[in-house]
């Protein structure tokens, strides 16, 4: 029964000794090398010293569409959107009400 009761004091212990090591003897990260060719946004903005007008967007080429596929493109936009127009005409129909019963004399 006392072996019991000393074994998770020593493993106190131990994890105490463990913290103390780690603590005196920081371990040294290596440098990674800076990585200065990533570019997360177009720096050529006009009003910038180094702004160059010339400088090419990086356009892509232009995807021919038939006009079927045009007008299909359209109405699936539009299909994506009506909801939320709906949403907005219902939300300002009620406003109108409640204000056209509020303001009745």
């Amino acid at each position: 029964m006392e072996e019991l009761e000393k074994e998770p004091l020593q493993e106190e212990k131990e994890e105490k000794q463990a913290g103390q090591q780690s603590a005196q003897t920081p371990k040294k990260r290596e440098k990674e090398p800076l990585d200065t060719e990533t570019t997360f946004a177009d720096m050529n903005v006009e009003g910038f010293s180094w702004y160059n007008p010339r400088k090419k967007k990086g356009k892509g080429d232009k995807i021919k569409v038939s006009r079927k596929e045009y007008w299909a493109m359209v109405r699936g936009a539009f299909s994506a959107m009506l909801p939320m127009i709906l949403c907005m005409f219902l939300a300002m129909g009620i406003i109108f009400l409640l204000a056209y019963l509020w303001l009745k004399p």
